[in-house]
């Protein structure tokens, strides 16, 4: 059973990680958010999950916000010692709780009855004496109470209700999300006068429908006149039409000789990034192969660097630059999930890139390489490996230094778990010191190739000992040290690779893409490698998504579940994916950059759900384990869209079962 205390802990961790580490700077919410235990305005079944990342359910289909929404909220309203604020949607009466430790008043209103009434009994169990809560219709507001200092509103509408705005003082500030059903813009709205209003977007949310006089759907006082009009407006061209009329058709399949043509405008780019939105679909793999093997023949580039593991890339790299296989290597990409690199794509590419090489000068040869975490077991050997060939001495004191990592090679994820309670920090010091020393000598070393590798697996295992170190804590930091690791891996290889050196990344759209456009940045503090790779290096990159409607997909269910062959739904109203298919185009290309079609940038600027599958696919709860809110001509350069597509199809025996999922908790 948790303890009090244990409690305390969590709740202290996650004001850190999860609040202060996003920005939230202001010491009386990062005071109120350490002081109410959010694990009493929970169910007590999920009371041990209080303190994670995201919001949970509560009791009439309402939900208690994910806690830095709380915390932007109330610290984007302004709150201070003194002021009377209105809360409109309680819920459990969390919110109105931090609320509470600041403010001088709060009113919460909350339209379920037996939710008001329960949110009144924890906050009066709590000695919470100056919040009042009120069972009623928010969406009006509290006419008898204003005006209020601050409003926050815990619904989403589909415009800012009018009253909510007269009701706040001059000076207030209104707290609420505008937007469609499932995902909205969090906007914070100030009262600068009788008449005036300054209003800023703080992102991408998602909150359950405002429901009421002035809530979703609703006319309202404002929009009275205008709906007795019978002015109708010339018809303008839908976001559909606008899509096809600047969308590049492609060929009807990738094997056509002139399929990858329509992406030589991004073949002046040092970095060509391209995604995929499942880590199972045969035309995102093909279309990737089909633009590498151009543009590594046409265009001088010479790094294919892949969403894979180091070790287990470097075996087909071997292959494919003409280098001699070493006998005691183990097969590569053994372990869950094994279609994503042991399919027929990546097959006939590694053929192909290694005919390419023949005959070519060995600085001019394309190389394949790996820039994910997750193969420590692998890496350490190589490491080994390569010491025990060129300096036996060092190979031993290697052997002493992850010695202390040796009892969780094969499960890196209980690592995880006893770092928590067992205090096995202390092997982060010694991987560290092992890569430094490897990185050290690579700067210098005239024996590039070996030594290079051995260095990046290094760096692989230091990475791996603190990502199975934190993830266990939850928030971003696990998501963050993953993409920086690639990030900083692509970097290495460039730098190797000399300043003509150019690369073609393969990656899940959640990487390719810039998070700053998701939800993934604003709501969730996590990073991307597309947003790294953009920072570093500007209009020298260029991101390219890839969408579909409908199909089948290779897909487990569940962490290591066996392979499947899964229908994917069609795609939601309110994505941009059904935008897509409504434009009637089955496969095209959408230049979404500063050269392309400015108005359609502007149309599709409005957030739009985007979905996302990777190694496991649930469809019987899309809606949430696929879908994210995104912004795509801010996500991408450029969107590829395939309308209908396939599974991608494995090479080799069913999945092994034994172990654990290395990909857990993301599989993207």
């Amino acid at each position: 059973m948790t303890t009090p205390e244990e409690y305390r802990r969590r709740r202290q961790a996650m004001v850190r990680r999860q609040i202060a580490a996003r920005g939230i700077g202001d010491p009386a919410v990062l005071a109120a958010m350490g002081e109410v235990p959010r694990e009493r305005f929970v169910p007590e079944s999920l009371a041990e999950f209080a303190y994670e990342d995201g919001p949970l359910p509560i009791a009439q289909g309402q939900t208690i916000s994910q806690p830095y929404i709380v915390a932007l909220m109330v610290e984007a309203a302004g709150v201070k010692p003194g002021d009377r604020v209105l809360e409109v949607g309680a819920g459990s009466g969390y919110a109105a709780a931090i609320l509470s430790r600041i403010a001088g008043q709060v009113f919460a209103i909350e339209r379920h009855e037996a939710l008001a009434a329960e949110a009144a009994e924890r906050l009066a169990a709590l000695g919470y004496d100056n919040v009042r809560v009120i069972a009623g219709d928010g969406s009006g507001g509290l006419p008898a109470e204003a005006p209020f200092d601050a409003i926050l509103v815990a619904a989403g509408g589909d415009r800012v209700p009018e009253p909510l705005k007269r009701q706040l003082a001059i000076g207030g500030r209104l707290v609420v999300p505008v937007g469609g059903e499932d995902a909205q813009t969090l906007r914070c709205i100030t009262r600068e006068g009788e008449e005036e209003w300054n209003e800023q977007s703080l992102g991408g949310v998602r909150f359950v429908p405002l429901v009421g006089a002035y809530g979703r759907g609703s006319v309202g006082w404002e929009e009275g006149s205008r709906a007795a009009s019978n002015h109708r407006p010339a018809r303008a061209r839908s976001l559909p039409e606008c899509i096809a009329a600047a969308a590049i058709p492609l060929p009807a399949s990738e094997e056509d000789a002139d399929f990858a043509a329509a992406f030589d405008r991004f073949a002046d780019r040092r970095i060509v990034l391209l995604g995929e939105a499942s880590h199972g679909t045969h035309e995102f793999y093909a279309a990737r192969a089909a633009i590498t093997r151009r543009f590594v023949k046409r265009h001088g580039f010479t790094i294919v660097a892949t969403e894979a593991d180091w070790p287990d890339a470097a075996v087909l790299d071997r292959y494919i630059r003409h280098r001699p296989l070493r006998d005691d290597t183990p097969p590569p990409f053994q372990r869950f999930p094994t279609w994503m690199w042991r399919n027929t794509v990546i097959a006939r590419l590694v053929e192909d890139l290694h005919a390419l090489n023949a005959g070519r000068p060995a600085e001019r040869m394309a190389g394949f390489y790996g820039l994910d975490i997750y193969n420590m077991s692998g890496s350490i050997a190589a490491v080994l490996a390569y010491l025990d060939e060129h300096d036996p001495d060092a190979a031993a004191i290697a052997r002493q230094r992850y010695g202390c990592l040796t009892p969780w090679q094969a499960d890196p994820a209980t690592y995880g778990r006893a770092a928590l309670s067992g205090g096995y920090a202390e092997c982060e010091a010694a991987v560290i010191a092992q890569c430094r020393e490897l990185l050290d000598r690579a700067l210098g070393s005239e024996d590039g190739e070996g030594l290079f590798g051995a260095a990046m697996n290094a760096r692989l295992i230091a990475s791996a000992e603190r990502y199975y170190r934190v993830m266990y804590y939850g928030g971003a930091e696990s998501w963050n040290l993953r993409d920086s690791h690639m990030a900083e891996t692509l970097d290495h290889l460039l730098e190797q690779g000399g300043p003509d050196s150019r690369a073609l990344v393969w990656a899940h759209n959640s990487h390719v893409g810039d998070a700053r456009a998701t939800e993934m940045g604003p709501v969730r503090g996590e990073h991307s490698l597309g947003q790294l790779v953009r920072e570093r290096w500007g209009e020298e990159c260029a991101l390219i998504g890839f969408g579909t409607h409908t199909g089948t997909v290779t897909a487990a269910s569940d962490w290591d579940a066996p392979r499947e062959t899964k229908r994917v739904l069609p795609s939601r109203a309110d994505s941009y994916e059904r935008a897509c298919h409504d434009s009637g185009v089955a496969r095209f290309l959408l230049d979404l950059s500063d050269g392309g079609d400015e108005a359609l940038r502007r149309r599709l600027a409005e957030p739009r759900l985007e979905r996302f599958i990777g190694v496991i696919y649930r469809p019987e709860t899309e809606r949430w384990s696929h879908y994210s809110e995104a912004v795509l001509p801010d996500q991408f350069d450029a969107w590829c869209w395939f309308d209908q597509t396939r599974a991608l199809e494995p090479l080799g025996p069913p999945e092994p079962r034994e172990g654990p999922a290395e990909t857990w908790p993301f599989g993207l």
